[in-house]
């Protein structure tokens, strides 16, 4: 038996021997993962429509971005070299989540490196814009992304998962592992758009680990899924280090736990995590920000903001801000709203002659819009969330997903 089998059912014999995810597990409390069986699926399984041709991660380079700006490599993690160069450098399965990444690893069957690299003798660093895309190849998969940023380099990346049943007439179990690690002085900024199928089950595991003077903003716009898991892992391990999330939840009918849980390590570094929940039916939403500032992070600054919004029928939000602070000298503030749409702009949008559905729509975009712009604000050039709202495919998502059940009359 070569290594790479042999490591993938190691992997499996530890889950049989330490369990699946329990019902007791805090994290997982109030939206629990459906069965370790369904992550696991079958040996052969696939989805063999032809629009799944080209599926797996496409990489394309946006704008001027040069080829010599980054270096790509899939990796095929059944083959034993591959494979060892596919996880190396990356960390053991451990903490809540671990039950996932050892899922992930019995599953695994293909990934992407992706190095974005500094310009040796240029006084400033270019901006290398990147979209990635990834298409569902199985019906149950594991892919995996680890994102390098060398010091000093500046990035824009896109990047979408989305499945539509025309694609695959499968609901699909996905278990993604995404390792983003910043060198001293990196950024990026990371527009994140999950749409998965209202019958999919996934689980996207974001590992980012930021070096000194590094800053990772990420955007998340995501919709409800059967069971739907968007869990991010911040280790601020550098002075000076700044984390900025923002997060977008359009759920109908559907289910999406949403989790940030930050490690501020040393001193003078920057948390901010601001999520909006949009729901309706019977959903069930949860955004958990969870905040460890550990001895000797001095002047850490840190800021929590999760607000849900019931809009029609009787969808369960749970809002859950903490912070476990173990030094003095720190500014720290969090805090949970919930309330409805704000009717006196409904009123005065009805009043322009809009429609009771196309005021509440232009509501709904323009809050959303200034959540993700404080998380991505424009910077010359470097507008890509602009960009993208440009597309309309917010627009659509929300008359798509939280389409009023009926008109209420205003005025």
């Amino acid at each position: 038996m070569d290594s790479a089998r042999a490591d993938m059912l190691a992997a499996r014999r530890h889950l049989e021997a330490q369990g699946w995810v329990s019902r007791r597990s805090e994290p997982f409390r109030h939206l629990p993962p459906p069965a370790l069986a369904q992550w696991l699926g079958q040996d052969g399984d696939s989805c063999e429509a032809p629009a799944l041709a080209g599926s797996g991660w496409t990489l394309t380079p946006m704008g001027s971005t040069p080829a010599s700006g980054f270096e790509a490599r899939w990796l095929d993690a059944l083959n034993p070299e591959q494979r060892a160069e596919l996880f190396a450098g990356l960390p053991a399965p451990g903490g809540d989540d671990a039950p996932f990444a050892w899922a992930h690893r019995a599953l695994c069957r293909q990934g992407l490196r992706l190095t974005v690299k500094a310009q040796p003798g240029k006084a400033g660093q270019d901006t290398v814009w990147l979209q990635l895309r990834h298409l569902p190849r199985a019906q149950a998969e594991a892919p995996l992304l680890v994102l390098d940023l060398q010091p000093g380099v500046r990035c824009v990346l896109l990047e979408s998962h989305e499945h539509e049943s025309a694609q695959c007439g499968k609901a699909l179990a996905q278990n993604l592992q995404l390792h983003v690690r910043l060198a001293p002085g990196a950024s990026l900024q990371h527009l994140r758009v999950v749409a998965p199928d209202a019958q999919d089950s996934l689980a996207h595991n974001v590992h980012a680990t930021l070096a000194a003077g590094a800053e990772y903003s990420q955007a998340l716009v995501a919709t409800g899924a059967g069971y739907h898991l968007q869990r991010n892992t911040v280790d601020l391990a550098g002075s000076g280090a700044k984390a900025h999330h923002a997060a977008l939840l359009l759920v109908g009918e559907k289910q999406l736990d949403q989790q940030v849980y930050t490690h501020m390590q040393t001193a003078h570094t920057t948390s901010d995590v601001h999520t909006l929940a949009l729901a309706q039916g019977k959903a069930h939403v949860v955004a958990n920000a969870h905040t460890r500032i550990a001895q000797g992070a001095d002047e850490a600054d840190v800021r929590q903001r999760l607000s849900g919004v019931p809009l029609a029928g009787n969808p369960r939000l749970v809002l859950r801000p903490h912070m476990e602070i173990l030094h003095d000298n720190v500014q720290a503030a969090h805090g949970a709203t919930w309330g409805a749409l704000p009717e006196d702009a409904l009123f005065y949008a009805r009043q322009r002659g809009l429609d009771a559905v196309s005021a509440r729509t232009l509501i709904i975009e323009g809050m959303a819009r200034a959540l993700l712009e404080r998380c991505l604000p424009a910077a010359g050039e470097s507008d890509l969330l602009g960009q993208w709202l440009a597309s309309g495919w917010l627009t659509q998502a929300i008359e798509r997903h939280l389409s009023p059940t009926q008109e209420v009359p205003h005025g």
